[in-house]
């Protein structure tokens, strides 16, 4: 009897250990909105997950939330760690390339935040620099799991709207200042509307609808003193005739809805109502029960016709969202080889799109 349950003991703990060497130990580039809010919250709950090293080059904040965290001054020094499997580029979008390729070179597999690259040939680079290097791109899509994103997705499904004919995306904020931030205001490849909002946007239709056949752009500097883009529109055009209109703009006094959607059968208005990110902002954590619950009232309004004739309009529930989905989603690709939402294809046309 001894023997049977020391043998039971032994193998429980072999388990445990086989568990935890399976945990991904993660590094983080940069402790800022990113780093604080959309990685680190969920890496720490994830059970898949080890937070295990971040780059403060000078205030140590990271560390007095995360005692348990290495904290490197330098990139370079966090990429050289040999115990780290993981690593979050979320630096700005003018380093991605740079940073990016060091980590694969480094051996690591990488969660690449959004705009993935500046240009299209540095995308297909750091594919081919993967699979040189057999790592995985994660690529950082975090709307597509946002709760008014996955209320369309789920309305385009049912199929009640028929065939598409003409579909809005907005992003209107009121900004009218300039950042604080210098580096965010220099006119530097990357730091526009165009590769800030706009790449959700794109991402999203390309999600939804595929490659455009055709597209069009222009943009535009309205804010006093501004040095880069602050409104940016484009007109994607797809087989069978549907027309998508995509806008971003930091000068829109009075937000439109963010998802219009006009079909032969009817019509869907949704507005921008994800809670993520200003729940994230009072410091509300990923596993609490209110947390990615839309407020009541921010329903999309479906309104069709059944046979061309009768009427019909109604509030659809939104689908709860949660973050979390998309670290189970990246450790599923990199532990069971599970493919990846985001697909390579998919990024290298938002990026010969933004370009």
């Amino acid at each position: 009897m001894v023997h049977i349950k020391n043998t039971k003991l032994d193998y429980r703990f072999i388990q445990e250990k086989i568990y935890m060497i399976q945990k991904i130990k993660t590094g983080v580039l940069s402790y800022g909105k990113s780093g604080s809010l959309f990685h680190c919250p969920f890496l720490e709950l994830h059970s898949g997950f080890h937070l295990y090293a971040i780059v403060e080059r000078t205030k140590k904040r990271a560390q007095l939330k995360y005692p348990q965290i290495k904290s490197y001054d330098a990139i370079d020094e966090l990429l050289k760690d040999s115990e780290i499997e993981l690593v979050v580029v979320n630096t700005p979008s003018a380093t991605h390339f740079e940073f990016g390729l060091k980590a694969i070179q480094s051996g690591k597999h990488i969660i690449m935040e959004k705009p993935f690259t500046v240009t299209l040939d540095e995308a297909k680079e750091l594919y081919k620099e993967a699979k040189k290097h057999n790592r995985l791109i994660l690529p950082y899509q975090n709307r597509r799991y946002d709760s008014d994103y996955l209320s369309v997705k789920k309305v385009l499904e049912t199929g009640i709207l028929g065939d598409l004919i003409e579909v809005h995306f907005r992003y209107d904020r009121y900004i009218y200042a300039l950042s604080d931030n210098a580096y965010k205001e220099s006119p530097i490849a990357g730091n526009s509307i165009m590769y800030n909002l706009g790449a959700h946007s794109v991402d999203a239709a390309i999600s939804l609808f595929g490659d455009p056949i055709e597209w069009r752009k222009s943009s535009g500097q309205f804010r006093p003193k501004t040095q880069i883009d602050d409104y940016a529109q484009i007109h994607l055009k797809y087989p069978k005739g549907l027309q998508v209109f995509i806008t971003a703009s930091l000068l829109v006094a009075h937000p439109m809805p963010a998802f219009v959607l006009y079909g032969k059968n009817g019509a869907y208005v949704k507005e921008r109502a994800d809670v993520q990110e200003d729940q994230l902002e009072l410091g509300i954590k990923p596993n609490d029960k209110l947390f990615g619950i839309e407020e009541d009232g921010k329903e999309g309004i479906l309104t069709y016709y059944e046979n061309g004739i009768n009427k019909t309009q109604e509030r659809i529930p939104s689908i709860r969202s949660n973050y979390m989905n998309i670290f189970e989603d990246v450790y599923q690709a990199i532990r069971n080889n599970k493919p990846y939402l985001i697909s390579e294809s998919q990024i290298l046309k938002q990026i010969e799109i933004l370009e």
